[in-house]
């Protein structure tokens, strides 16, 4: 009698741990589905294989820019900061350029430059989501971008949109962590946006909001992408075409960050065609 009251004992706890072990599967796959594209996008900080297809940058400064640091102030009481390049000829256009995952380095204040250089009478601001932070390695990279909060990052460009002024007319875009944020930002400034470019970001999955946006979409995305899958791009460009949405949607045989310089498998081709594609996109949309 001892020994079947101690089987059914154990019969019960291994039950309980089986029921225990699917609890949390699901609620790990609910937790993942009630994510934003930015947190899903983040998330991926914590992946060693993400994290390795994005080496190092090499040392760089940039000198005798053509920019300059400027702040501005956000809601929560705090400031905001922005690279700015603005033209002689300025106007009421703006161009809000989101960095990747290393930060606001001089790589992407070099690309605000030439972005700016071909756009003529826009200005383009490089904001910083990431606080005045700039990476050196991959460590501090992933642990910069799950600092982010949504809140904190809305702050921040509603602060830079302050900026512009009232009758301003906005682009976006990014790489990476910033092109999941170009997307958030297009959608939120609503009809003041005429441009949205995303480079291989993650896109808005929740057709609600996506429906919110009012710009015409550039999608660069890559085919060997493990984590942004051609899967996740073929279904936001189905998304957009459902939502009548206008878009142009590129998918390059590289990989993930293919257009960042520092990555050993840059590719230099296909950077260049999405580039060109990238400026005559900005210069039609805002015109």
């Amino acid at each position: 009698m001892k020994t079947l009251i101690i089987a059914f004992l154990m019969f019960f706890i291994a039950i309980g741990v089986v029921l225990s072990q699917s609890k949390s599967c699901c609620t790990d796959e609910k937790d993942n589905a009630s994510m934003t594209a930015t947190e899903k996008m983040a998330s991926f900080g914590g992946d060693k294989d993400f994290r390795d297809a994005h080496p190092v940058p090499d040392p760089f400064t940039l000198t005798n820019g053509s920019g300059k640091m400027i702040t501005f102030n956000t809601s929560d009481g705090k400031t905001g900061s922005a690279y700015e390049v603005k033209p002689e000829n300025a106007g009421n256009k703006y161009l809000f350029v989101f960095h990747e995952w290393y930060g606001l380095n001089d790589y992407i204040k070099k690309e605000a430059e030439e972005i700016a250089a071909s756009l003529g009478d826009v200005t383009v601001l490089a904001i910083d989501l990431y606080d005045g932070k700039v990476a050196s390695n991959n460590e501090e990279a992933s642990a910069y971008v799950k600092e982010v909060t949504n809140e904190r990052a809305l702050n921040i460009i509603n602060g830079a949109v302050d900026y512009a002024g009232t009758g301003a007319e906005f682009g976006t875009m990014g790489w990476c962590f910033g092109g999941a944020w170009s997307l958030q930002a297009a959608i939120g400034l609503g009809d003041k946006c005429k441009a949205c470019v995303i480079y291989y970001g993650m896109p808005e999955q929740n057709t609600d909001r996506l429906a919110k946006l009012k710009a015409p979409v550039l999608g660069i995305f890559a085919k060997q992408d493990g984590h942004i899958t051609p899967e996740i791009a073929e279904k936001f460009e189905q998304n957009l075409k459902d939502l009548n949405i206008p878009e142009q949607i590129y998918m390059y045989d590289a990989v993930h960050a293919f257009a960042n310089p520092s990555n050993p498998q840059y590719d230099p081709d296909a950077t260049k065609d999405a580039k060109e594609k990238t400026l005559i996109f900005l210069k039609e949309k805002m015109k």
